[in-house]
């Protein structure tokens, strides 16, 4: 059978080295930041859409909700008071997702240290 390759190292394996931890940072930091990006234009098109603001107060209006400050414009249409408000709720998903790609590198090598250690001290390296 083949062997299957995963996302991060098993536990039965050595700790990755700093520079390709380094690595890995950068493409959760990459993929967050696309995501961020992805969520903004989102945002953007719906505010230009639904209350035909121009780019840049439809990004401001985006930006200002994503980063959880609130709404800057007031808004006209029932359309676009109905976006804002799925918009919000949305911006609540994209922060716990953002913070989880972030995350997730540094405490699976928090865990993966700890579980070395372990075994270390059990005597079964």
């Amino acid at each position: 059978m083949p062997a299957r390759r995963t996302w991060y190292e098993h536990r039965s394996e050595p700790l990755l080295s700093r520079r390709a931890f380094l690595r890995r940072l950068a493409n959760h930091g990459g993929l967050a930041l696309a995501f961020v990006a992805g969520a903004l234009l989102v945002g953007m098109l719906g505010y230009r859409w639904t209350e035909n603001l121009d780019w840049i107060d439809s990004f401001l209006n985006a930006a200002m909700i994503l980063s959880g400050m609130g709404q800057v414009s007031p808004l006209a249409t029932d359309g676009g008071k109905l976006f804002a408000g799925s918009y919000a709720l949305f911006s609540g998903l994209v922060v716990l997702v953002v913070t989880g790609l972030l995350a997730a590198p540094v405490l699976h090598r928090l865990l993966h240290r700890l579980h070395l250690d372990d075994e270390r001290a059990e005597g079964g390296e």
